[in-house]
């Protein structure tokens, strides 16, 4: 592209100065022609004045006198009255330039060697030939650097098309000062900032589903181990059984909530729920993995509140806290609801060492673990409670106190405690 471009110009730039610069040399040869002849036709005009008035005053007509006065010219003159006279060289007939001036008394001619004149012709000619290569000169220059300014910025805009079709989806920011590959160039950053997003929003719905999805897994499992191991036990089997279609329930609704999440769905599916139905069921599938670490699980505060969350992401949400108390707490869990003129707060706490002090500041940060975790958990926690426009909060770091913030919809409260504890 760029070797033809440059011949285009080139083209361009050779026909303009042929068109400009031919009729110049024929002006320029035309003038000194003419400029030539006027001036000869001038002497001429001046020899017959001198003549006739130095015979209306009776006087001879000194040829010597006109040789002098104009030198390299051949001057005939033919007069009433007086001899015919002839002053220097005749040029030769290819190279003669010749004027008249005439009057009623007689006729003066004058004429001139023209190799002056080609001399002076060719002087200008080679001047113009010399301009018009500077001027050639000059548009090959400007040629080469206008295609190197044009085709650069298109083989790097290839290269940055290229790079992203390749998966490298980072913004060049380049800029050329040419408005419409400047918009091209803004063009490719933009959709390098999209497919950015969106590759990173797969590697995040990837990351999160695989950390979202292993507790649900988890609980699944046990449910079976136990359904196996009671498998001459019709009714613990009935019962496990039902458990464990609770768990493959919140399995297909924890992948609902990834979906839309990666979607950025989730700021419409906000509705009232009932906290209580949420907080047992989710006391319920705990309590196993809490009795087997000898450890319980306690629910006190006001009862009967709703608020507006989604079922799916405040499951996640308290699932989330009661496994990270399992793993990096100790003692009793408790899981106390209070109830304010507009809000709702489900604080999740236990008798633990707490969060680390290195950590407090930066705990709900992606990949900010105080243990062997992915550091996944509370992050993924927080943006649920967000997502349906609560917060989620670490309220005490010693020992460890979330607290979940919902807004209410309701204010029927009614006090009872429930306390999980082993077997």
């Amino acid at each position: 592209m760029r070797r033809r471009l440059l011949s285009s110009m080139l083209l361009v730039a050779v026909i303009a100065v042929l068109l400009l610069g031919v009729p110049l040399g024929v002006v320029v040869v035309r003038l000194i022609n003419d400029e030539a002849a006027q001036e000869l036709r001038a002497e001429a005009t001046r020899v017959l004045i001198s003549v006739e008035y130095a015979i209306s005053q009776e006087q001879p007509v000194d040829p010597k006198q006109l040789e002098r006065n104009y030198p390299n010219r051949f001057i005939q003159v033919a007069f009433r009255g007086i001899e015919p006279i002839t002053v220097g060289v005749e040029p030769p007939v290819n190279r003669s330039l010749t004027e008249d001036a005439r009057s009623e008394n007689g006729v003066v001619r004058l004429s001139r060697d023209t190799a002056e004149i080609d001399r002076d012709i060719r002087a200008r000619l080679l001047l113009t030939i010399a301009l018009a290569v500077a001027a050639l000169v000059v548009a090959i220059g400007l040629a080469v650097v206008t295609s190197r300014r044009l085709t650069l910025p298109l083989l790097d805009l290839a290269k940055i098309a290229e790079r992203l079709g390749s998966g490298d989806a980072r913004p060049s920011k380049h800029r050329y000062g040419i408005p419409e590959l400047d918009r091209v160039a803004e063009v490719l950053d933009r959709s390098a900032i999209r497919i950015s997003e969106l590759l990173g929003r797969e590697r995040e719905f990837a990351t999160d589903a695989s950390h979202q999805l292993r507790t649900p897994l988890t609980g699944l499992t046990m449910r079976l181990e136990e359904i196996v191991a009671a498998a001459s036990q019709p009714a613990i089997v009935r019962e496990e059984g039902e458990a464990a279609i609770v768990q493959a329930e919140r399995l297909t609704a924890v992948i609902d909530e990834l979906l839309n999440a990666a979607r950025r769905q989730r700021h419409s599916q906000a509705e009232p729920i009932d906290v209580d139905e949420v907080l047992v069921q989710q006391i319920t599938e705990w309590d196993p993995a809490f009795r087997r670490s000898h450890r319980s699980i306690q629910l006190t505060g006001s009862r009967g509140l709703h608020a507006l969350a989604t079922t799916g992401g405040l499951s996640q949400v308290v699932a989330t806290l009661l496994d990270n108390s399992l793993h990096h707490g100790g003692g009793i869990v408790s899981i106390t609801t209070t109830s304010s003129e507009k809000s709702i707060v489900i604080e999740v706490s236990d008798q633990g060492e707490g969060v680390p002090e290195k950590i407090r500041t930066r705990i709900f940060e992606r990949s900010v673990t105080g243990g062997s975790g992915t550091g996944l958990g509370l992050t993924l926690a927080r943006s649920l409670v967000a997502a349906d426009g609560g917060r989620l909060e670490l309220v005490k770091p010693r020992p460890a106190t979330f607290a979940i913030f919902l807004r209410k919809v309701g204010d029927d409260e009614k006090g009872y405690r429930v306390v999980s504890g082993p077997a």
